[in-house]
């Protein structure tokens, strides 16, 4: 039996959804709520922080509170284009245009800061109330908004066959298959990305996640899953730290408001070695944000 709430930073596999790699770390663990923070395109693998139970509570303040960094190694076949900008998709046009190597190191200093980027169609973004992908897959071409995004850097690592292999390290929102479309475009050709890794995000970095064949296959061979789950205060770590004796974290559970003689700003609560949730201080009176 674990705790009501765990955090596990997985290595998803490609080829299955963040929601499907999600559930099945939840299968393992024996709880049925759970989410995740950020979401990789199905064809894409890494990092993917996966919340279970009453650790769902705590995503919107790791989101907070995480640096907004991401990195990915991606792949990039130029000279066509698939309907999803990625190797899943079908061929909707082509032109057989290969740059070298040159000129596409030549275009990436123009994608690095702030800019517009125009979200590619099979994506997450609302659309009138609906997913862009929804809208997709039933036929319709709906009308995506440029957003503003940031790219922090980007490198040409060298080029593998026909697979031209890069680095980014960019903000939140951020799409990998829009860059590799817009590069292109600037070399009078046309691009699909063929691999995604994502290897950080949020601060939290590849080389600590594990895979989900690894955890299932332990936990099916009757293995200890717990050196693998982390606490609910996982990714809480710039919140400053305040410790309840007994009875007040019982009031404070209970939504009650606590006399605190700390500056006002928002804080991780304890009682003793637990974490209870996050609070708010404010007029020297902590009260409930989020109660674990």
């Amino acid at each position: 039996m674990v705790a009501a709430g765990v955090f596990v930073l997985l290595d998803k596999p490609a080829g299955i959804f963040s929601r499907t790699a999600g559930g099945r770390v939840a299968r393992l663990i024996g709880i049925k709520k759970f989410g995740h923070i950020g979401t990789l395109d199905p064809m894409a693998s890494g990092v993917l922080p996966i919340a279970i139970g009453d650790a769902t509570k705590m995503i919107p303040f790791v989101e907070d509170t995480a640096p907004d960094v991401k990195e990915y190694l991606f792949g990039v076949q130029f000279g066509f284009e698939t309907d999803t900008l990625d190797i899943t998709g079908r061929v909707v046009r082509r032109n057989d245009i290969i740059p070298t190597a040159d000129a596409v190191r030549g275009v990436l200093a123009d994608f690095i800061g702030d800019l517009n980027q125009i979200p590619p169609v099979y994506s997450a973004v609302h659309i009138a109330g609906r997913r862009a992908y929804e809208l997709a897959r039933r036929g319709d071409t709906p009308d995506m908004p440029a957003r503003r995004v940031r790219i922090d850097a980007l490198d040409l690592l060298g080029v593998d066959g026909a697979s031209f292999q890069f680095r980014m390290r960019c903000a939140r929102g951020t799409y990998v298959r829009a860059v590799a479309r817009d590069i292109a475009a600037k070399l009078g050709t046309m691009a699909t990305v063929d691999m995604i890794r994502r290897t950080m995000t949020n601060g939290f970095s590849i080389k600590n996640a594990v895979k989900l064949d690894f955890l299932e296959n332990l936990v099916n061979n009757g293995g200890d899953i717990g050196a693998y789950l982390m606490g609910m205060d996982f990714g809480l770590g710039d919140i400053p730290v305040l410790n309840l004796d007994d009875n007040a974290a019982e009031f404070y559970r209970n939504g009650g408001f606590v006399d605190m003689a700390v500056a006002a700003g928002r804080y991780r609560v304890y009682s003793g070695n637990i974490f209870i949730g996050i609070g708010v201080v404010d007029g020297g009176v902590l009260r409930p944000k989020r109660t674990i």
